[in-house]
């Protein structure tokens, strides 16, 4: 099952998505957690491991991810980086990180001035996802880029389930509607985790979102905002991640049987 997990920046999509996955993981899964934000520095910290070697990287960098995008380009051909179908255990091992049985896994990240856009990481987390041939116990958790480029980038596409993560505030509230509305021209499930909840802002969350969309909370936690400030392990879990998890379960789609691999189209 593959598991994107979304947001706006700062709603605590890198909490959400480690809790996840360590849920799952104590559940008897298999979980690779797949770091898809270009921009963010700090999921590996949660998880207490070493960032690994990014899998554009692995795979000669931006500039050879480019090279193949321009002649797909200029020979008006789908852009792909993968031909082939590939499970984990074809992942080169440079890139992975492993923490109490999470297996982290980054697409690419934007280091320096002036180095392009994030297009090639874009098309590589897009393929990566739709070429990844997974079993029935194994689930991919994908902490997505803030915002909602990755629906018009197809990104969403290639899930099982979608997770919007919503904290406190008007922008969060808006854009779960967009994410909402863009999950249904999808014909994509959705559905919402309410982060950072207490007792004053229980009554906003229940005007903004439909009830029958949410698949948890997590109360604001002291221990969860240190680790975030921190870039520190999370050394505990508050007991509504098995709630959650429990409520993925009874959602769980089962990987289908891939025999070809479509190509992808920008």
């Amino acid at each position: 099952m593959k598991i994107a997990i979304c947001g706006k920046g700062g709603a605590g999509k890198s909490t959400i998505s480690a809790l996840i996955s360590r849920g799952l993981t104590e559940a008897g899964f298999r979980v690779l957690l797949m770091d898809a934000d270009e921009s963010n520095f700090g999921l590996h910290r949660l998880l207490g491991v070493e960032q690994p070697v990014n899998l554009m990287e692995s795979m000669g960098g931006k500039p050879e991810l480019k090279k193949k995008m321009n002649q797909a380009f200029r020979e008006n051909q789908p852009v792909q980086y993968l031909s082939q179908a590939l499970t984990t255990s074809d992942i080169p091992e440079e890139c992975f990180a492993e923490s109490d049985g999470v297996k982290l896994v980054s697409m690419g990240k934007i280091h320096d001035f002036g180095e392009g856009c994030a297009c090639p990481i874009g098309v590589l987390s897009r393929n990566f996802l739709n070429n990844l041939v997974l079993s029935d116990d194994e689930v991919v958790v994908i902490d997505t880029e803030a915002g909602v480029e990755h629906f018009g980038r197809g990104l969403d596409a290639n899930c099982d389930l979608i997770i919007g993560v919503v904290d406190p505030t008007f922008e969060s509230f808006k854009l779960a509607g967009k994410m909402l509305e863009m999950a249904d021209k999808a014909f994509k499930k959705i559905f919402f985790i309410q982060n950072k909840v207490n007792d004053k802002v229980r009554e906003a969350f229940s005007a903004a979102l439909p009830g029958d969309k949410i698949a948890g909370e997590i109360p604001q936690d002291e221990d969860l905002f240190l680790n975030s400030l921190n870039g520190t392990k999370m050394s505990s879990a508050p007991p509504q991640v098995q709630d959650i998890c429990a409520f993925i379960k009874e959602h769980w789609v089962k990987p289908a049987p891939k025999s070809a691999v479509s190509p992808l189209k920008l």
